[in-house]
């Protein structure tokens, strides 16, 4: 059969086709022709991803390339550059202020910024003009230090930054504005993705599972992958053909940071050096695990709404007035807040791994630099090896952002990116909207 799609020939641009022409028409041809134009080109790409993730630390991106469905490598992915950059601190402020409700209250435009900043709305409205302009300086940063033009690049994958995520209610919200993205740097961007999946019943998240098992999963062992970002989720690859299992398990730099911040002034305990040096509260570190997300079932996903510095201080308010003993400091709290994302992490991942043979739990995201909590971690999982995803291949700090490169990919080919089993959804689905350059 001939690759070339079928016309309707007319020498008038007015006259309409004949029956004849209509007879004529091979649509199985036509059809193939349209999904060889539109999606064929799309599979061994550049593509570029990028992630700012529930901590808010700043924007991460990728460059990177996706072999072949139908090539037989070894290698399923190359990195061909990385960038990070932290937000700009009025824009980390006011996001830190959108992802609570009614945080922006407490706000006042600047004297450079609009007088009419008043509402939650009006906030957002500005929050997502100043996120697309920085993470379109990210790409454009991204390029010039990996020496590649804008048309060798088929599209972004940008997350945006999630401000609001209601599962039970069927809503989230990510900000951003594609088009900005598009405009500023002539790339193509498919945002949006959690809303597709929530449109057919699933919690919108967790969607890096379906990357995970597109390209870590081994037929010979069962792995886990444990994602430390500003929540913590795992992935359960099973080494026969049960299905994926992944989930969100509880806080991990989201609290961790914020505490840091508070007490220390840094943006985080570097090497947990800080949480190390003082001692668990385990009455304390009881009470915060009777948070009910703790004992739900999966599929589930939880956020900011669920786990933030407020929530935090009326544990402590609580627990200071039960306790007998409330001789304690800063650094133990941080100590107790390393050892809940331990512990929660770690009861789950003991579910599926009690009956396996030693293998490893992978961990990535900003969490697998902080050698005491990975130290915690071993702590509580003393018969698998815990090591990071750069033993896969790819150093955990860029695995969410290849994530999402690699579901721009799956949008642009017409491919599921979702998998229910994991979300709850009644099916899979083609993930994310596209705002074509």
């Amino acid at each position: 059969m001939s690759n070339a799609a079928p016309t309707i020939n007319t020498n008038n641009n007015d006259a309409e086709p004949t029956t004849n022409d209509y007879d004529n028409l091979d649509y199985t041809a036509l059809t193939d022709a349209l999904e060889q134009t539109v999606f064929e080109n799309f599979d061994d790409g550049l593509y570029i991803g990028m992630m700012s993730g529930t901590s808010l630390d700043g924007m991460d991106a990728v460059l990177c390339q996706f072999a072949s469905d139908s090539e037989n490598t070894q290698q399923p992915l190359q990195l061909i550059t990385s960038h990070s950059q932290n937000f700009p601190a009025r824009l980390r402020e006011v996001l830190l202020a959108l992802c609570q409700p009614n945080g922006t209250a407490a706000l006042t435009p600047n004297f450079d910024e609009p007088n009419d900043l008043v509402s939650e709305l009006d906030w957002f409205g500005w929050a997502s003009c100043e996120y697309s302009e920085f993470a379109s300086e990210v790409v454009n940063t991204l390029l010039q230090q990996a020496d590649t033009d804008s048309e060798s690049v088929l599209a972004i994958g940008c997350h945006g930054q999630t401000v609001r995520h209601r599962p039970q209610m069927a809503v989230t919200l990510q900000l951003l504005d594609a088009n900005i993205i598009a405009e500023r740097t002539a790339i193509s961007v498919v945002s949006d993705f959690r809303r597709r999946d929530m449109a057919v019943g699933g919690q919108g998240a967790p969607l890096v599972p379906a990357f995970h098992k597109a390209l870590f999963s081994d037929s010979a062992s069962t792995r886990i992958l444990l994602n430390l970002g500003g929540i913590a989720n795992i992935t359960v690859l099973p080494a026969n053909d049960d299905p994926v299992i992944g989930y969100d398990t509880g806080p991990a730099n989201l609290l961790l940071d914020a505490w840091a911040k508070q007490h220390i002034d840094k943006d985080y305990d570097q090497d947990g050096a800080w949480a190390q040096s003082g001692q668990v509260i385990e009455p304390l570190l009881n009470q915060l695990l009777e948070h009910p997300f703790f004992a739900q079932p999966h599929p589930k996903s939880t956020g900011r709404e669920d786990f933030n510095l407020s929530w935090l201080k009326s544990e402590l308010q609580a627990f200071d007035k039960t306790a007998t003993d409330t001789r304690y400091s800063a650094a133990d709290v941080q100590a107790t807040l390393t050892e809940l994302t331990a512990i929660s992490a770690c009861d789950q991942i003991n579910q599926f791994i009690s009956n396996q043979k030693q293998s490893s739990v992978y961990v990535c995201g900003g969490g697998a630099l902080n050698r005491y909590l990975m130290t915690r971690l071993q702590a509580h999982l003393p018969h698998w090896a815990v090591t990071t995803t750069t033993e896969l291949g790819l150093q955990p700090t860029w695995v969410e952002s290849v994530a999402f490169a690699w579901l721009a990919r799956q949008t642009l080919m017409g491919e599921t990116g979702n998998l229910p089993v994991v979300t709850g959804a009644r099916k899979g689905v083609v993930l994310g909207q596209v705002c074509f350059a």
